[in-house]
């Protein structure tokens, strides 16, 4: 027999695809972003989307969404996987510390957490390399040098190359030109961003109880319709994503930053830890730094958590109901 954990980790990872393919342009903005050290923070997303239609087309919105579903996939289903887990073996060992079958199917604040914290470290360390191979498809531009015979000065330039590869050819050239290791670049903040999940399921559970309860308390006898319905679901996923995101975005930045840069690219900057990172980037930069991309990334992480935990309760219910056929 399939177990929930399979069910429900499966029924995520279909709907992070759903939400991941209508965001991901929202996305590309965010990490071209989020890596740029330029003087000049300020780009607009509107006038972003702009400049990468006008000089790239429609495509260069759409690069690296190969890796993206990949890993979206990857990392709903781990999630889920352990989250569901753990969350059934907090709930059974409850029912059998008090010797009752009374339904005790919500998780409080710690138990969450908990939940959440071991997911979240399981899905960091096993989707790592996907996500440094999509954050270098995404960027990918490069810089090679200019002879001072080709340059019209006479002197020695560099230009930058803009390469679009597949998945395996940048995963083979980050593995060649920076080892296997460069494939867990990132995965400092990639911990750290633990909290993200954290805080957004925490939050969603905690209202999701809460509005169950509420509904519950007011529903009329008798009546057999749903206490929660798609737009309940949309709204709880993205409210608890924005909460997340808000409080986490700087890890996204320089989580990005390390999984964009190339041993080429690190050379003379300092090798430290997530506050050694975060310090360089607001002595450089300012506090805005921390900051770049955060408006689409916004938008983008809601509109996801939305389209995923409205599509997620869809395509469980819907699975649940095939094996129940079969």
């Amino acid at each position: 027999m399939v177990s929930e954990s399979f069910v429900h980790a499966c029924a995520g990872g279909a709907g992070g695809l759903v939400a991941m393919t209508a965001t991901y342009p929202l996305m590309a903005i965010s990490t071209r972003a989020a890596v740029d050290r330029s003087k000049h923070p300020g780009e607009s997303m509107v006038h972003a989307v702009t400049k990468v239609l006008s000089t790239e087309g429609v495509r260069g919105l759409y690069d690296g969404l190969g890796s993206s579903l990949l890993g979206i996939g990857v990392s709903n289903f781990v999630y889920y996987f352990f989250f569901e887990a753990t969350r059934d073996f907090i709930i059974t060992s409850k029912r059998l510390a008090t010797s009752t079958s009374a339904a005790l199917g919500t998780l409080t604040t710690a138990e969450s957490i908990g939940a959440g914290l071991l997911a979240g470290t399981a899905t960091a360390l096993v989707s790592n390399p996907i996500w440094v191979v999509n954050t270098r498809q995404t960027v990918r531009a490069t810089t090679e040098p200019v002879p001072p015979s080709q340059a019209a000065d006479g002197k020695q330039h560099t230009k930058k190359v803009v390469q679009r590869l597949s998945f395996l050819e940048t995963l083979r050239r980050v593995v060649e030109k920076d080892g296997v290791a460069a494939l867990w670049k990132g995965i400092g903040p990639a911990l750290v961003l633990v909290v993200n999940p954290v805080l957004q399921y925490t939050v969603f559970e905690q209202l999701k109880a809460w509005m169950l309860r509420s509904r519950a308390a007011s529903r009329t006898p008798g009546s057999t319709k749903p206490l929660l319905g798609d737009i309940d679901f949309f709204w709880l996923g993205a409210l608890s994503k924005l909460v997340a995101t808000a409080v986490t975005y700087p890890q996204i930045v320089i989580k990005s930053r390390q999984q964009a840069m190339t041993s080429e690219s690190s050379r003379g900057r300092k090798k430290g830890n997530v506050v050694t990172a975060m310090t360089e980037v607001i002595q450089e930069e300012g506090f805005g730094g921390l900051y770049r991309g955060i408006s689409s990334k916004l938008l983008q992480s809601i509109l996801t958590a939305a389209i995923l935990f409205t599509s997620k309760e869809r395509i469980y219910l819907l699975t649940k109901a095939l094996l129940g056929k079969a």
